[in-house]
C-alpha cells in the first residue's frame, strides 16, 4: 500500500487539521509506505505573498514533524519535486474541460467571478491528480469534500491508460478512516473549523498556549441544555455535538462513551474537562514545534531529504508517461 496526501501551505494549522488529517497521517506511517507533501504549488492559486508562502512551508513542515510525522514517511514540499508539475502538464492533455467545469470546489471558489479566476484554480484538480498518480499511489486519504477530486484522478488515469494503450497508472482508492471526524467551528456548529475564518475564537490553533486554548473552549458556543445519554440525541444540537466529537477524537473514545460519562451535566462541567484534555494533547506538540521553529534550517534540510526520496520514486513514472505520449523515445 502506498499512501499519498498533501496539505496546502496557507497558514497556521488548527485542531480541525490535526484531528481530521494529521493524527491519521501519523497512524498511517505504520500501515504502508506514506508520502506526505506541503502543497506549495497549489497555494499559488490564491492570494499569498512570497514571504508568507516561504514561512508557511517551513512552519507547517515543523508542525507535522512536531505532531509525529517522522522518517517512516516521506515528507517534502511539492515544488522540490518538478515531476508533479511536469506530469500535470501532460495530464492537461487528457483531462477534459467538461470534467473540470463540473468540479464543485471550482464553482464555490470562483463564485460569480469565473472570468477573473486564475487558470490555476480551474486546473487545480489536474495537479491534484498528478500529485498522486506520479507515485502510483494505491490509496489517498480523503474527506467528504475531496471525494470528487479523487474520482477525477481515477477518470484521468483511466483515460490516459486507454488513450495510450498502457497500464501505467493504477486507480487510487480512497483511504477513509472512521476515526477522522469533521471538526466544526467553535462559534458556528454548521461551519467547518477553518483557518480562513475571520474570528480566531472559531478555532484552536496548534500554536495556541494553554490559557488561550482554555479560553476558546470556555467561550465556545453551546446551548443551555445538559448533555443527553445518547450521542444520537445531539443530532439537532450542532455546537454540542461538535464539542463531544472533539472530546471523543482527542481521547480516542467513541462519542457515545463520552456522552454516557457526562450525561445530565451541563457545559459548565464539560468545557473545563474538554479544555484540560485538549491542553494535555496539544501542549507537547506546541513545545516540540517551538523547538523546531528555532532551527528553520534543520526543517528545510528535512524537506530536502524527503524531496530526494520523492524524486527517486516519481522519476520512473514521469519517464514512462513521457514515453507513452511520445516525448521520450
Amino acid at each position: 500500500m502506498r499512501v499519498v496526501s498533501g496539505i496546502q501551505t496557507t497558514g497556521n494549522l488548527h485542531l480541525g487539521n490535526y484531528l481530521g488529517a494529521i493524527k491519521n497521517w501519523v497512524a498511517m506511517q505504520d500501515q504502508g509506505e506514506c508520502l506526505f507533501f506541503l502543497a506549495d504549488l497549489h497555494a499559488l492559486t490564491g492570494n499569498i505573498s512570497p514571504q508568507e508562502l516561504a514561512n508557511s512551508t517551513i512552519e507547517m513542515a515543523a508542525t507535522l514533524l512536531a505532531s509525529g510525522i517522522d522518517d517512516r514517511a516521506i515528507l517534502f514540499n511539492q515544488a522540490r519535486v518538478p515531476a508533479h508539475a511536469e506530469l500535470c502538464w501532460i495530464l492537461n492533455g487528457t483531462a477534459r474541460m467538461g470534467w473540470l467545469n463540473r468540479m464543485t470546489q471550482w464553482k464555490d471558489k470562483a463564485g460569480k467571478n469565473r472570468e477573473g479566476a486564475s487558470v490555476g484554480l480551474f486546473t487545480y484538480p489536474v495537479l491534484q491528480a498528478a500529485d498522486v498518480l506520479v507515485y502510483k499511489a494505491t490509496h489517498v486519504p480523503v474527506g467528504e469534500d475531496q471525494k470528487q477530486h479523487l474520482e477525477l484522478a481515477r477518470d484521468i488515469a483511466t483515460k490516459f491508460n486507454t488513450d495510450f494503450d498502457v497500464e501505467l497508472f493504477p486507480l487510487p482508492e480512497p483511504f477513509i478512516s472512521k476515526a477522522a471526524p469533521r471538526i466544526m467551528s467553535l462559534r458556528d456548529g454548521s461551519a467547518k473549523m477553518s483557518k480562513s475564518d475571520p474570528s480566531d475564537l472559531s478555532r484552536v490553533n496548534l500554536s495556541d498556549d494553554d490559557d488561550t486554548i482554555a479560553q476558546k473552549f470556555r467561550k465556545a458556543k453551546t446551548d443551555p441544555e445538559p448533555l443527553p445519554d445518547s450521542f444520537e440525541a445531539l443530532a439537532e444540537r450542532p455546537e454540542a455535538k461538535n464539542l463531544v466529537t472533539i472530546f471523543a477524537a482527542l481521547s480516542d473514545r467513541d462519542p457515545q462513551a463520552v456522552v454516557a460519562e457526562f450525561a445530565g451535566q451541563g457545559f459548565g462541567a464539560f468545557k473545563p474537562a474538554l479544555a484540560d484534555l485538549a491542553i494535555s494533547v496539544l501542549a507537547p506538540i506546541r513545545t516540540r514545534l517551538t523547538q523546531l521553529m528555532d532551527d528553520r534550517a534543520a526543517v528545510g534540510a528535512q524537506l530536502a531529504r524527503g524531496a530526494e526520496r520523492a524524486n527517486a520514486l516519481a522519476a520512473p513514472t514521469l519517464l514512462a508517461a513521457q514515453k507513452a505520449v511520445g516525448l521520450q523515445v
